[in-house]
């Protein structure tokens, strides 16, 4: 009987020296996986890989170097001829930005994970160069969206990307769900275990998620690396009740990252979204990451796995290590210039002819609207005259009665679909009415295709 891990033949093993920027979470997790792993890594791909030298701003005693040169300027990756391929994994712009443009000018391949530098970025960064850039782990963790885009997905053409992409955010709208506890609460929930920061705006104002869609969208769909022209919302406005009425409604509420193909153009946009119960999206809870992507070939597929932490993000980053490594690498980077430059253009994609981005008052979508009012007769004849006026259409609604102590009456609304510029004077035209209590609350229902 053959043995399956033996039926191909034994590679020849050669070394591929790393140098690592940072010695944080993710860079810990790289030197634990060098060393538990190390041995089946380079079974499967003949690329031992040695840490030659560390750079990070303070030391860390605790944390096992795996006998490479710790230096406090990052800049010695650079300097030290040792070093083959050099890990950016200290985050951040400035910095970030200085060390991958030195290194590539010093013809040093670079690994990254850093999806803001890459999302503000990336046109630069990419443009040009024979020296490979590579950023698996910038989006989604572990999942391997990146490499699926550029050559899993390589012969179709991409229709739309739809992915939950922060964790933190995925993770407190799961809980709001299942336990019914407040925003605030589950936020600091959040924060105890570790799935949120002690500043966690990054996460809950979408910025996180949008930098993420700014390179599937450039890889997806052939545009430039421009995180402006995306609308970015996060979930700060999503209450526990709006929870609870999109399930009488048949939707969950999960924080997406759509881009998408229209007629119009290329929408490109970060924001809370009603999801089908039954959708495959909907049900991808806690701090799991799932990127669906709907091609003209391959249909719809999804991707899904833990899209942060430490082993998870190591794994995504030596993924690209070591795929460097097979390509050809060790026999210098002008070797590998016609591989690996033609990925990088792909990846840097100068924008396609005729696409264009569709701003967010032309994008039409449903929507769910939660009204504060005051329990008075009429009021709901006034709100819809109010939707009518401006020509969009009710498909659900949900009126309860008045709870003793609340001060006013929710009336929620699931219209049709509307163009977002007529949805945003209908609201105006709302929220002047003297029988509206309180800020209106307004989240798209997520696109079919």
């Amino acid at each position: 009987m053959v043995d399956p891990i033996k039926k191909t033949p034994e590679k020849l093993v050669n070394k591929l020296r790393i140098g690592i920027a940072g010695l944080g979470t993710v860079a810990q997790g790289v030197l634990h996986l060098v060393k538990t792993n190390g041995s089946l890594m380079s079974g499967r791909t003949g690329v031992e890989l040695v840490v030659q030298r560390i750079a990070s701003r303070s030391a860390k005693p605790g944390v096992d170097l795996l006998g490479a040169v710790f230096s406090t300027d990052l800049h010695d990756l650079v300097a030290d001829p040792h070093v083959d391929v050099i890990l950016e994994l200290i985050g951040g712009e400035g910095l970030a930005k200085d060390l991958i443009e030195s290194a590539l000018a010093a013809n040093k391949p670079v690994v990254t994970a850093n999806k803001a530098v890459i999302a503000a970025h990336g046109d630069q960064l990419l443009a040009g160069g024979n020296v490979p850039l590579r950023f698996e782990a910038a989006v989604a963790g572990a999942i391997p969206i990146i490499q699926s885009l550029n050559q899993g997905l390589a012969a179709n053409r991409i229709d739309a990307i739809y992915g939950i992409i922060n964790g933190t955010c995925n993770y407190m709208l799961t809980v709001m769900e299942e336990q019914g506890l407040a925003f605030d609460q589950v936020l600091s929930q959040a924060q105890e275990l570790g799935y949120a920061e002690a500043d966690p705006a990054f996460d809950i104002d979408g910025i996180d998620a949008a930098h993420k869609l700014t390179i599937l969208a450039a890889l997806g769909f052939g545009t430039s690396y421009d995180f402006s022209a995306l609308y970015v919302e996060g979930i700060t406005q999503i209450a526990a009740e709006d929870i609870q009425y999109a399930k009488e409604l048949g939707f969950k509420i999960k924080h997406l990252g759509i881009a998408l193909r229209t007629d119009a153009g290329l929408e490109t946009r970060v924001h809370p979204a009603l999801v089908p119960s039954s959708a495959l999206l909907a049900n991808v809870n806690g701090v799991m990451n799932a990127v669906q992507i709907v091609s003209d070939a391959a249909g719809e597929t999804l991707f899904s796995g833990p899209g942060a932490g430490g082993a998870a993000t190591a794994s995504a980053v030596l993924a690209d290590v070591l795929s460097l490594g097979e390509s050809g690498l060790l026999d210098s980077v002008g070797a590998v210039e016609s591989n690996d430059r033609s990925l990088n253009q792909a990846q840097a994609a100068a924008v396609a002819p005729g696409i264009h981005r569709v701003v967010m008052d032309d994008i039409a979508s449903a929507c769910y609207l939660r009204i504060p009012t005051v329990d008075r007769p009429g009021v709901f004849a006034q709100v819809a005259s109010a939707l009518s006026a401006h020509s969009i259409s009710i498909e659900a609604v949900i009126q309860k009665e008045q709870s003793s102590g609340d001060a006013s009456v929710s009336i929620v609304i699931l219209t049709d679909v509307a163009v977002e510029s007529v949805v945003n004077a209908a609201l105006s035209e709302l929220a002047a009415l003297d029988t509206v209590a309180g800020e209106i609350t307004r989240i798209r229902v997520a696109p079919t295709h």
